[in-house]
């Protein structure tokens, strides 16, 4: 159901990142051509190209995220628990234990893994710290994967270029987050999945489960109870 608008809103991301859109609306509020102040920041636009993504989670979602980032010529890092899936659609497929061994090669590190005792705090203050200070981390999966206290701490102190946050640890984001003021973070407010063809897609999937219900068929995107998704 999801995953077509929320590879849409991480490519979205993505270009708006390398670009400093998020800068952009900033100075345009203020009514300020600011080319130079872009250009002069420390971390100047950059192209996609050439860029290593790595994603964590590499189910529909990812793979997705996958099929349209390929074209822009980014060098696609996968993870998954078991370190395999589709290699056709990354150059890597790396199993989760190896997420502090490989993490500070990354420029983009998204985040599209399940919520379960396993991710969370998956990204906390040993993998910020490993990352490199010019590595965004993207989250459009659950708040509680990263710790929160430490990934402010770490945006604060500009240890990594900053984070594009679609999801956080308490939603709606209270208004005392530090979050909210921190110019090297560009929240979007848990929309990543939003769509007008949301509710199409619903039903269509209620119709095929209730044929293959009835019919004794397999059910499609049942939960594994044991995995916990």
């Amino acid at each position: 159901i999801h995953t077509i608008p929320m590879a849409d809103h991480i490519l979205g991301t993505l270009v708006a990142l390398a670009r400093h859109f998020p800068d952009c609306v900033r100075y345009q509020a203020a009514h300020r051509w600011a080319q130079q102040e872009i250009w002069d920041k420390p971390l100047r636009p950059r192209e996609l190209a050439g860029q290593t993504l790595l994603i964590i989670g590499f189910g529909a979602i990812g793979r997705e995220l996958a099929r349209r980032v390929r074209p822009l010529g980014m060098e696609i890092w996968a993870m998954t628990r078991s370190g395999t899936g589709d290699a056709s659609l990354a150059d890597r497929i790396l199993p989760a234990a190896q997420l502090n061994d490989v993490i500070h090669q990354a420029d983009y590190v998204v985040l599209a893994a399940p919520e379960t005792p396993e991710t969370h705090h998956m990204i906390g203050a040993k993998q910020l710290a490993a990352m490199k200070p010019t590595a965004y981390l993207i989250n459009v999966a659950r708040g509680p994967l990263v710790d929160e206290a430490a990934l402010i701490e770490a945006l604060e102190k500009r240890a990594i270029a900053g984070a594009a946050l679609d999801v956080t640890s308490e939603e709606p984001l209270p208004a005392e987050s530090p979050l909210w003021g921190l110019e090297n973070v560009f929240i979007t407010p848990h929309m990543s999945a939003a769509s007008e063809y949301l509710w199409d897609r619903q039903t269509d999937l209620l119709l095929q489960n209730l044929e293959r219900w009835f019919s004794g068929r397999e059910l499609i995107n049942r939960v594994d109870l044991q995995r916990g998704y």
